[in-house]
């Protein structure tokens, strides 16, 4: 009977972290409303209430409700600073838009609670002792707590990642469309219009803060804090001192295009570098394994049925 509440409440968790994975991704792509009244128009018949119900996507109806009603009580409970502190991580894994940051702290008490249940009720006959029963319950309870810190810090750092790859690029771009006779913010527009990655998103809501009204040199900084890149940060400290000192910022463009370059082609040497030692773990557990069992097996099978092995 045991085996079988253990077996029900595992399925249970199972589900809830699959349930919580699923609300944390979101959705891939946003339908517009021009999509929405094409579909439409194509159907012969106007669709009933429960057509519409079930057309919304099963993350949206069932998984987004039970993780919004959990972030109700966790916002009641958390501090405002954790929050504001969640708020930015989100914000430099570029999922602020998608996650909320009451929504993500209660995705962790739940990974977090449920496992802990699981492993209590696991260990609640077993026969190890109370001390070891002790460690493993909260060591599995913070486990699960921190899976979703985990995706989150692997979300950071491919974003930052994608965007230290794309910054000299878009940094020619740049400096082609300012000495060509562009605005700076008009050579940003054309990044934005080019490419489709995390930088020119980046550029992008800096745009929009600027026709919003804000300051340039705001934008630009804010836009650096968001993505904690360090290429980032001086390239847009670079811009900042050349507008407040009236240097020309297709110079300043020029020099940070050949900086950036220079910095990638070394992080690539350095990538190189580390190749040969990260290379011998595969080596010495997959590669060399296999050859000696090739090599040395037949050897082995050879002398084990001859007259030496008789004689032992």
């Amino acid at each position: 009977m045991q085996t079988l509440i253990i077996a029900i409440v595992g399925f249970v968790v199972i589900a809830g972290v699959a349930l919580v994975i699923i609300g944390m991704r979101g959705t891939s792509k946003k339908e517009t409303l021009e999509d929405r009244l094409a579909e439409l128009g194509a159907m012969e018949r106007p669709p009933t209430l429960e057509e519409l119900e079930l057309s919304v996507p099963f993350s949206e109806r069932v998984i987004m409700p039970i993780l919004e009603y959990a972030a109700g009580l966790v916002s009641r409970m958390t501090p405002a600073q954790t929050i504001e502190r969640t708020r930015q991580k989100l914000e430099i894994g570029g999922l602020a838009q998608r996650i909320e940051p009451t929504v993500f702290l209660a995705a962790r008490y739940i990974l977090g609670g449920g496992l802990g249940v699981v492993m209590l009720l696991a260990l609640g006959r077993t026969s190890i002792s109370l001390f070891q029963k002790l460690l493993l319950i909260p060591a599995v309870t913070l486990l699960g707590a921190f899976l979703p810190v985990m995706w989150l810090g692997s979300k950071i750092r491919t974003r930052q990642s994608n965007v230290t790859r794309a910054l000299p690029d878009a940094l020619d771009l740049l400096t082609i469309c300012v000495e060509a006779g562009l605005g700076f913010d008009a050579a940003m527009a054309r990044v934005v219009a080019k490419w489709d990655n995390d930088l020119s998103d980046s550029f992008g809501k800096a745009l929009q803060e600027i026709q919003l009204g804000k300051l340039r040199r705001e934008a630009l900084r804010n836009m650096a804090d968001n993505l904690q890149v360090p290429d980032v940060s001086t390239f847009v400290a670079a811009v900042i001192q050349a507008e407040q000192l009236g240097v020309s910022i297709a110079k300043v463009l020029r020099i940070q295009s050949n900086e950036m370059r220079v910095r990638r082609r070394l992080r690539a040497e350095e990538l190189a570098q580390q190749m040969s030692i990260k290379i011998m773990i595969p080596i010495a557990f997959l590669i060399f394994p296999a050859l000696f069992i090739v090599l040395l097996g037949p050897a082995v099978i050879t002398v084990k049925h001859s007259a030496l092995m008789g004689m032992f």
